[in-house]
């Protein structure tokens, strides 16, 4: 079942053309990457689904009732405001203590109610935000860079938890990412976009895509089969401890 269709949607911001001629659907429980350079319109297009854009051209047509999750590439907290993470899961709107400590569970924090927020590292405070987007058990679960300075080690893990919160509560993901080595082998499909969309399908495929080499070079592959070979790795350790 689709969540989300996007048929020909253009988008033009300023008086530039941001996105055109694109045509792309999320399916229920799948994950898909989004990846592409600097200013090829991914984060627009996150916005575009959301509905804090407007299509110039086009659609995009969500399921009825569609429950989404939103994890922002980055949220600025005075430094001086003293607000625990419990309360920052009950802002703007209260949620119950059970609500607030099953989604900090899932996404793998289950300690940090009483913590201040800006006590918290780079890699605990992504995944307190990822928490505050599974309150509502969203169906589709939107990611833009939510790993951006985080170092390899805490990329892999967040997107480790991402697999678990899928199996956990069943949503689809789509998210944007620029870390190619670890998307790759996370996602069901990966999305290379570039203000149109110029390749898709399973990471093997587009990672030799010619479009793909294009605009990341060749070393892209070297770095899939490395994680790859990392990722299988890490499954028989897991099996044989």
């Amino acid at each position: 079942m689709s969540l989300v269709e996007i048929g020909n949607l253009g988008i033009r911001l300023g008086g530039n053309t941001v996105l055109n001629d694109v045509d792309m659907h999320v399916g229920s429980g799948e994950i898909i990457t989004i990846v592409g350079p600097n200013g090829s319109g991914k984060t627009t297009l996150l916005r575009a689904i959301i509905g804090a854009i407007k299509p110039s051209m086009g659609w995009v047509k969500k399921s009825a009732g569609l429950r989404i999750g939103y994890v922002p590439q980055r949220l600025h907290i005075d430094e001086t405001l003293p607000i625990t993470v419990r309360r920052f899961l009950s802002l703007p709107r209260s949620v119950s203590d059970s609500v607030a400590q099953d989604a900090l569970a899932t996404a793998g924090v289950e300690d940090l109610g009483m913590q201040q927020m800006t006590g918290l590292s780079g890699g605990q405070f992504q995944r307190v935000l990822l928490a505050r987007a599974l309150l509502g058990r969203p169906q589709l679960l939107l990611l833009d860079e939510a790993t951006q300075g985080l170092d390899q080690p805490g990329s892999a893990a967040f997107y480790r938890q991402i697999e678990t919160v899928r199996q956990h509560i069943g949503c689809a993901v789509l998210m944007v990412s620029h870390e190619l080595h670890v998307v790759m082998a996370a996602s069901d499909r990966v999305i290379c976009l570039n203000g149109h969309i110029c390749c898709h399908g399973a990471p093997g495929q587009v990672a030799t895509a010619p479009e793909y080499r294009a605009l990341f070079g060749t070393g892209t592959q070297g770095a899939l089969a490395l994680y790859q070979h990392e990722h299988t790795h890490s499954h028989d350790h897991e099996t044989t401890a």
